[in-house]
């Protein structure tokens, strides 16, 4: 060995492999929480059965063929915002980001992971919702293509949200609020309500909203077989953009 040489020589790993190392560790925290599969596996499989099964909101028929792309739709709500906000705004708060913060990983690195996890995380949801939905006697129609890019958009939507507010509120302010906002969404953004029911000027603004155009944009698609609207790809990408980006400038490691 020569002088003043190290064997492992001594650094920090290429970025990428950082990044994947952290994804798959936040993958495991997420799999691992029950708190988190409940609501993001439980919560839409069963909202989607019930609703397919019982005609407790009047909706278009049939029943299932509306449900299923608006229950796609809270799947990435809830696993993107919801879970990822409660569970980042704990961890920054339990001291968990500012020991990372001391590593190599950089902040946007650590924003990628989390949206990565989110990402597999979503394909297993997906997974599962589709099944339920065939069960039921779901009759898709489209192309995967278009579908797969609304949820990845959707996902970068709604992680850059839930980062955005774990990044910068507390822990139990971000409990509060993403709740109230999967509430509020869940209610007002077509996930089981039909949107062209809202008086003119509710529909008008929560047209604007993510989840609003992701589950049009897929019911378009897998319920009508048409095109992907414009005005849902320009929401989706205007709302991913800007939160990751905002997120990313603000995020506070403790």
């Amino acid at each position: 060995m020569t002088a003043g040489t190290f064997a492992p020589r001594p650094g920090a790993a290429p970025l990428p492999r950082i990044v994947a190392a952290q994804t798959a560790m936040e993958l495991r925290l997420l799999l691992r929480n029950g708190e988190q599969l409940l609501l993001t596996v439980i919560i839409p499989t069963l909202l989607l059965a019930l609703f397919a099964a019982v005609p407790v909101v009047e909706m278009p028929k049939p029943r299932v063929d509306y449900l299923v792309p608006g229950v796609l739709a809270l799947a990435v709500l809830s696993t993107a915002f919801t879970g990822q906000a409660i569970a980042t705004g704990f961890e920054r708060r339990y001291g968990v980001l500012k020991r990372l913060g001391a590593t190599p990983l950089p902040r946007w690195g650590l924003l990628a992971a989390k949206t990565l996890a989110v990402l597999a995380v979503e394909a297993l949801q997906v997974a599962l919702l589709i099944g339920v939905g065939f069960a039921l006697g779901w009759s898709p129609h489209g192309s995967g293509a278009p579908v797969a890019g609304l949820l990845v958009l959707g996902t970068a939507a709604f992680s850059g949200l839930g980062l955005l507010m774990a990044g910068t509120l507390r822990a139990e302010a971000t409990l509060a609020a993403a709740n109230l906002v999967y509430i509020v969404l869940l209610a007002l953004g077509g996930v089981v309500f039909p949107v062209d029911r809202f008086p003119a000027g509710l529909r008008h603004a929560v047209e604007w909203l993510p989840v609003t155009a992701l589950s049009d944009g897929l019911r378009a698609v897998l319920r009508h077989g048409a095109s992907v609207p414009a005005h849902d790809w320009w929401t989706l990408a205007g709302w991913a953009v800007a939160a990751l980006v905002v997120a990313a400038l603000t995020f506070r490691w403790e």
